[in-house]
């Protein structure tokens, strides 16, 4: 067997010395050294002690969006994109109805049911391909992952068993480890250092398609609408699809059913307002009483079959989600 030669250290200290001069003394890296830095950070070509420098550096000084457009690019060249049939016809796409969404889910519930399976299975019914990527358990937390579980729904460990569920029309969920393992291997570092990383941010906003999809991201800290906002209208962004960015719902995407957050549509590099303020819903259907996994699924196979039961919020955020679903499939069509 030949042995593969282990790969070449990357020298980071000079970006360090960039950016870990604190909140006010550090400088932002140009994009192109964004990306060289995290793909080394990505094939573990960089040392522990470095590494953690890094991250801790990163956290303090808070992404630009330079920074976060290198390390995005990085980020999606380290796995494999996914289209939408398991074979090569560029064809294959026209004869969906919707561009892919994604939603990613990386919070879960912590006071709450987490809803976010149900938006997913809402849309799926209708025709549309989603995705679901995340963790699968989270200390404290319900995860996406344990109420599919629960709902007797596949988990996916690979692109084939993902489009498996796009064709019965059954949203698919990868584990951020099956569908990502570079970027997984990071976000775990949150497990050793305490706090989370700029990973973090890029697991909520990367778009794992071939073709351009709606993205559903979500942010919990106002800076962040700030930066995620300049750099989803910028053209390399645009280029990739279309993004509904929201005040998370305890961090998830899913519309809060006790009021209409605020949701701002990015697309073709400019801002629309889809629901200008948060508003509490005047009529709050009954949502399920604990916030377990088992509970939760139930009470989404009831409001599955039982359309009373969904919350206004996330019904308005269905009928967006499929409006423009539908007009970003047309428009790629239109364009090839």
């Amino acid at each position: 067997m030949k042995n593969i030669p282990p790969a070449e250290p990357f020298p980071a200290a000079r970006f360090i010395k960039e950016i870990g001069r604190g909140k006010d003394g550090a400088r932002s890296l140009s994009r192109n050294d964004a990306h060289d830095l995290y793909a080394a950070m990505l094939d573990g070509r960089v040392s522990d002690l470095e590494l953690g420098g890094i991250l801790l550096a990163m956290r303090i000084k808070g992404e630009s969006v330079e920074e976060i457009a290198g390390f995005l690019e990085a980020a999606e060249a380290s796995f494999t994109q996914i289209s939408l049939v398991a074979n090569t016809d560029e064809n294959a796409a026209s004869t969906w109805q919707y561009a892919p969404i994604v939603l990613p889910s990386y919070n879960g519930a912590r006071h709450m049911a987490n809803l976010t399976p149900l938006l997913a299975m809402l849309l799926a019914r209708e025709g549309v391909p989603v995705l679901l990527h995340g963790v699968l358990t989270d200390p404290g937390r319900v995860t996406s992952a344990e109420v599919f579980q629960a709902l007797g729904q596949p988990i996916c460990n690979s692109i084939e068993q993902a489009q498996q569920c796009f064709a019965k029309h059954l949203p698919a969920f990868m584990p951020i480890d099956a569908l990502a393992p570079k970027m997984a291997r990071l976000l775990a570092m949150r497990r050793i250092l305490g706090v989370r990383n700029s990973t973090h941010t890029l697991v909520k906003i990367m778009q794992p398609f071939v073709i351009p999809a709606l993205r559903l991201s979500s942010y919990t800290h106002p800076e962040y609408l700030t930066m995620l906002t300049a750099y989803f209208t910028t053209t390399a962004a645009a280029e990739r699809g279309d993004v509904f960015l929201m005040r998370g719902t305890e961090g998830e995407t899913v519309a809060n059913a006790r009021k209409a957050q605020k949701i701002d549509w990015l697309h073709g590099g400019t801002q629309t307002t889809l629901i200008e303020k948060q508003t509490i819903a005047d009529e709050i259907p009954p949502l399920p009483e604990q916030r377990d996994a088992v509970t939760t699924a139930s009470w989404i196979q009831q409001a599955l079959v039982q359309k009373e039961l969904i919350p206004k919020p996330i019904a308005e955020q269905v009928e967006q989600c499929l409006r423009v679903s539908r007009a970003l499939h047309m428009q790629y069509n239109k364009s090839r």
